[in-house]
């Protein structure tokens, strides 16, 4: 009786063996005749039978595996990506184990057309605007092939672009560990057919100049992106919120590229929304410095001024933003402002004088500064005008300065030119 439930035993191990096998057969045929889901189909019956079949088996089916989800992967299937590369790892590592590498060099060829498949479809992801996406084909690209850390850098370039602003630094933190320069050379020929210049690898560039077939080869040095990379941490902790980290990142950043204005700017930002006025001023001035053309820093600087009751600064730059471009509107406007706010701050001592001859004194002469201030601010946007005769917010606020003077003849002039 023992014998015969052995004999039995051996049989029901022999059947299953053999559907395995059938089942295997069933979806390498499948596949062989480009109906991916089909083998998938076939493969799936035999998987709960896998676990106790030998290292051979085992290998043979995760690398049919891999084969199948990664053709399903190429026909549009983006889930189907993850699922081939755990298969041809897994294959490989069971082979490992099992000392018998029948696939060895093939799961590496596979993995290598995997890796350009995946740049391939996060291409057209990116075309797409599916950049998160794009970004995670890019980075498990990178994963299959560590060398090309391009990919990563792609990678959180994709991140960046749809707002995945947590995946991104992530990304940029790994390129930074790894020291990640970027820089290099690309080598480039004219297509004589199509007149386009491409981009391709050394040697091929110039098998394909001796051929005839291209033209005029380059070579060109790209930059480092260190700097680039340090810089993104620093502004996606400030997108993030995370302001200390922020602050670190941008000293971290200015070693890198002490003369970045962009740079100096969003730290000083940074300052400002943190309320140290004093170090964003100096910041800007800083950049001021750096980019002295830039209109757009002295107007900034003389806005904190202004802010800060530092007239005379102010007016400086304002002046410096008109220097170098005088239809500066904002600029016009600020600087006609500090003369009539100064103005106005004399109305209150004005108003508290008395009848005395010495207060009356004190208040013709008040009332003398009061309108010199308004004057100069009057001529700041007339001046204005000589460049910008149609803007309402010049025409406007000289009107109210005119009005303010009691100058009555200009005052209807300004109105006139409004419309009013």
């Amino acid at each position: 009786m023992k014998t015969k439930i052995l004999i039995l035993a051996a049989m029901s191990f022999t059947m299953i063996g053999f559907s395995q096998k059938n089942e295997i057969k069933a979806a390498e045929k499948a596949l062989k005749g480009g109906d991916s889901a089909g083998a998938k189909t076939s493969l799936e019956a035999a998987s709960g039978m896998i676990s106790g079949a030998d290292a051979k088996v085992q290998a043979q089916y995760h690398f049919l595996r891999g084969r199948i989800y990664a053709d399903l992967a190429k026909k549009g299937d983006n889930s189907a990506f993850d699922t081939a590369i755990t298969s041809f790892k897994k294959a490989d590592e069971i082979e490992t184990t099992s000392g018998k590498a029948k696939y060895g060099k093939l799961i590496t060829e596979h993995l290598a057309t995997l890796a350009g498949d995946l740049v391939n479809s996060a291409v057209e992801d990116n075309g797409e605007k599916k950049y998160k996406e794009a970004g995670e084909k890019l980075y498990m690209s990178y994963k299959l092939s560590p060398k090309d850390t391009i990919y990563l850098y792609y990678a959180a370039s994709s991140a960046v672009n749809g707002g995945e602003y947590d995946q991104a630094l992530g990304y940029y933190n790994e390129l930074k560990e790894l020291n990640y320069d970027g820089g290099g050379m690309e080598y480039k020929a004219t297509n004589v057919s199509t007149d386009e210049v491409e981009v391709m690898d050394k040697v091929q560039r110039d098998l394909m100049v001796k051929s005839g077939t291209y033209k005029d080869p380059l070579d060109e040095k790209t930059p480092s992106k260190t700097a680039e990379i340090v810089k993104n941490i620093a502004l996606i902790y400030t997108q993030l919120g995370q302001d200390d980290k922020a602050l670190e990142a941008y000293k971290a950043a200015r070693v890198n590229d002490p003369k970045d204005v962009n740079l100096i700017l969003n730290e000083a930002n940074l300052h400002y929304k943190l309320g140290d006025k004093e170090k964003f001023k100096a910041l800007m001035a800083e950049a001021a410095s750096v980019a002295p053309d830039n209109p757009d820093l002295h107007y900034n600087i003389g806005v904190i001024n202004m802010e800060q009751g530092n007239i005379e600064d102010a007016r400086a730059s304002y002046r410096k933003a008109l220097e170098v471009n005088p239809g500066y509107t904002n600029a016009q406007l600020n600087l006609s402002t500090t003369y009539v706010n100064e103005g106005n701050g004399l109305i209150d001592e004005m108003n508290s004088l008395g009848n005395s001859r010495a207060d009356i004194a004190r208040y013709d002469e008040l009332k003398q500064q009061k309108d010199n201030l308004f004057k100069e601010g009057a001529m700041v946007l007339e001046d204005a005008l000589k460049i910008n005769p149609d803007n309402q917010g010049i025409l406007t606020q000289l009107k109210n300065i005119y009005g303010a003077m009691g100058d009555n003849e200009n005052f209807m002039r300004l109105k006139k030119l409004l419309g009013e």
